[in-house]
């Protein structure tokens, strides 16, 4: 994996390069992932979510994150932006909802590009239609290509390429992936080195419990204050002989 943080609008991205991740991930909502730093091979975070709700611990600040998925106001310390969630909606891209979804298709064709671009809405609540992803498929080979998915005010949320398809346990996957989240300010590449399909995942893999001693944090909340140091007992005074 290679996370960047921050965004080219502010002309200020930080990448973090060779970061050697486990992730793990069961239908419908359940993922884990689990980042190793460079060479050392420490644990840089480990994040679990069950679709609805998310944790993150980061050993070197300490720091135990919890939270809801969504991010009503994105974090100024763009790590807190991370959930788990936005990889499993990149990885496992939703099937086409008959009873919600309205499909409108486009040839999107020049002189660099050919991409069947379906254009995925659905009405909401107002009775207005609102854009809620587009998925690209290459023209020629039907492949898809890429996933846009948009707010209700048609901002784009995650933007996810996909590229280097290959077999795995015989059913197709990409090997690298380009994940990039604007609005959250970072952005994450995937290489698959491994890959294992429906081996099953038990559910203590989905467990994640505050490690002691580290500091809990709600997102959207100022994390905890640490104790405050015990106060140093004053030395007995010595006895004046007489």
């Amino acid at each position: 994996m290679v996370p960047a943080l921050g965004s080219t609008e502010k002309s200020k991205i930080t990448e973090y390069k060779d970061v050697r991740a486990f992730i793990l991930f069961r239908k419908p909502g359940d993922i884990r992932l689990i980042g190793l730093y460079p060479v050392v091979r420490n644990k840089a975070f480990d994040m679990v979510s069950d679709g609805t709700n998310f944790k993150l611990y980061v050993p070197v600040r300490n720091r135990f994150l919890v939270g809801r998925n969504e991010i009503d106001q994105p974090s100024q310390n763009k790590l807190e932006n991370l959930r788990p969630q936005h990889f499993l909606e990149a990885l496992l891209v939703r099937p086409i909802d008959a009873d919600r979804d309205k499909l409108l298709l486009e040839n999107f064709t020049d002189e660099d590009n050919a991409f069947y671009v379906l254009h995925v809405v659905h009405v909401n609540g107002g009775g207005q239609l609102q854009l809620d992803r587009t998925i690209w498929f290459n023209r020629y080979s039907l492949i898809m290509a890429r996933q846009l998915t948009f707010d209700e005010t048609g901002n784009i949320l995650t933007d996810a390429r996909y590229t280097e398809w290959r077999a795995y346990d015989n059913v197709a996957f990409p090997k690298h992936i380009e994940i990039n989240r604007p609005r959250d300010e970072y952005a994450v590449v995937v290489d698959i080195v491994k890959m294992d399909i429906n081996k099953g995942v038990s559910d203590d893999k989905f467990v994640l419990d505050q490690p002691e001693g580290s500091t809990l944090q709600v997102v959207g909340q100022a994390p905890a204050p640490a104790p405050a140091p015990a106060p140093a007992r004053p030395a007995p005074r010595r006895k004046k002989k007489s």
